[in-house]
C-alpha cells in the first residue's frame, strides 16, 4: 500500500486532489481511499488531505500518519510547521514551486524532492492559480502510481467541458514536464 499526504492552503483543491488521484487509481484498477481533514475551512488557512492505493483491498480508516509521498501545493508551508512529520525514510516529495529541487534546503533531508511550477502553469492554461490537477499529473510521471490516464478520467468524472479539458491539458503539460519530454 502507498499512502500520500496532500498539504496546501484552503482553495486550492487539496480534497479535490485527494478525491482525484483515489479516482485515477481506482480507473488503473487499484483500491483507493480518498480522506479529508477539515478544520479551519477558510481561504487560505492549512488545509491536508490523505490517499491510500493499494493492489489489496484497504480496511484502515485513519488519516496516513507515515506517508510514503508528500504533495505540497503551497511552498510556503514549508517552515510554517513541520509538514514532513512522519514521512518514511527514502519518501518522495513533490512541491509545487519555481525553485529546482536543489534549491530547496531542508534540514535533516532524507527524502526525494521534485518541484513543478504547477501555478504559472495553472495561471496559463486554466486562467486560475489552483495547482492540484498539474500537480497530479506530474505525481503520475514521476511516481507511476498512477497512470496519466487515470489521472485523465478522474478529471473528465469531476468536470466536464471546457474545464475537463484545459485540467487534462495542464496535467499531461506536467507530465511531459517532469518526463523530459517536449512540452
Amino acid at each position: 500500500m502507498k499512502e500520500i499526504r496532500i498539504h496546501g492552503r484552503g482553495g486550492q483543491g487539496v480534497v479535490t486532489a485527494a478525491e482525484l488521484l483515489a479516482i485515477a487509481a481506482h480507473a488503473d484498477g487499484k483500491y483507493a481511499q480518498a480522506i479529508p481533514s477539515f478544520g479551519s475551512e477558510r481561504m487560505g488557512a492549512p488545509v491536508q488531505a490523505f490517499v491510500r492505493i493499494s493492489d489489496e483491498k484497504i480496511l484502515m480508516r485513519t488519516h496516513v500518519y507515515t506517508p510514503d509521498f508528500l504533495i505540497v501545493q503551497d511552498a510556503t508551508l514549508i517552515g510554517a510547521f513541520n509538514i514532513f512529520q512522519g514521512l518514511k525514510e527514502g519518501g518522495f516529495v513533490l512541491i509545487n514551486s519555481e525553485k529546482k529541487a536543489e534549491e530547496i534546503k531542508i534540514e535533516g533531508n532524507r527524502f526525494k524532492i521534485a518541484t513543478v511550477p504547477a501555478t504559472r502553469i495553472a495561471l496559463e492554461i486554466l486562467n486560475r492559480p489552483i495547482p492540484n490537477t498539474i500537480l497530479l499529473g506530474a505525481f503520475s510521471g514521476l511516481t507511476g502510481i498512477v497512470s496519466l490516464e487515470g489521472v485523465k478520467e478522474s478529471i473528465r468524472h469531476r468536470f466536464s467541458g471546457d474545464v475537463a479539458k484545459k485540467n487534462e491539458e495542464a496535467a499531461e503539460y506536467a507530465y511531459k514536464l517532469v518526463k523530459g519530454e517536449t512540452v
